[in-house]
């Protein structure tokens, strides 16, 4: 497990950015058999649903619950992320939920910015003892609409959220001021590397005007501590069984 574990200096830089980027994290093999599963993945395909942003773009993402056996799971329950998810949140965790965003070439849209605890706040989490992997499994980059933060905007708190679009968005006053005052980074990644963050981190993406898809896995989880008080679309707490670490590359398709 030490392996799988945060360096005090890591965890420092997460707690005073509000997110902290492990390049490599799955290697080129594991990051190969993840995107060739999706891409002919014909039910991940038919899930995916649309959300427009305020220009009426859309982007697609398919989302679930619970981690199945599947190689999906085997991401979502991977100790390399689990293990640093409960060093990150302090204790035991579960899986909250996973989606995979699908930002296709020239048509994806922006996300609008926002916090995930703007969001989830609302399923009954009383406390902000949430975090979110984002795992790229295409490149991503600034062409093809890759992730960009508000650097330490986790320490603002939860900030009120409305509609925009078919997307739900930070207040843009308070948008505004954070940033006259913080430094927004773009998060620019290789397949494989994982983004760890905090889930009252503001964060946005613009549109894919490339000819380059940007996929990602977002694997998203509680602390067993803040079990929500009433039932809601995600769940509440269920115990995760971790898989081994060694699963990604031994999966077979059942």
């Amino acid at each position: 497990m030490t392996a799988n574990l945060l360096s005090p200096q890591e965890q420092a830089a997460y707690e005073r950015d509000g997110y902290l980027l492990l390049r490599a994290l799955f290697d080129a093999d594991e990051m190969t058999r993840l995107l060739d599963y999706a891409k002919h993945d014909e039910s991940l395909l038919a899930s995916a649903y649309g959300r427009k942003d305020s220009t009426g773009r859309e982007t697609r993402l398919a989302l679930w619950n619970q981690p199945s056996e599947d190689l999906y799971g085997m991401f979502s329950r991977s100790p390399r992320i689990v293990d640093r998810m409960e060093q990150l949140l302090g204790g035991e965790v579960y899986h909250y939920h996973t989606k995979m965003m699908l930002k296709e070439p020239y048509v994806g849209g922006a996300w609008e910015w926002h916090q995930d605890y703007g969001y989830w706040y609302n399923n009954g989490c009383l406390y902000p003892l949430l975090a979110s992997c984002l795992i790229a499994v295409d490149r991503a980059t600034k062409d093809n609409g890759c992730l960009q933060v508000l650097v330490g905007s986790h320490q603002m708190g939860r900030i009120d959220h409305g509609k925009s679009g078919d997307q739900t968005g930070a207040d843009p006053q308070r948008v505004e001021a954070a940033l006259g005052r913080l430094e927004l980074r773009y998060i620019e990644a290789e397949p494989g590397d994982a983004l760890f963050f905090h889930c009252n981190l503001l964060h946005r993406s613009d549109q894919n005007r490339s000819p380059h898809p940007r996929w990602s896995l977002i694997c998203c989880f509680n602390a067993a501590r803040n079990d929500p008080y009433h039932e809601s679309r995600h769940p509440r707490y269920t115990p995760l069984v971790k898989a081994a670490d060694s699963a990604i590359k031994q999966w077979q398709p059942g």
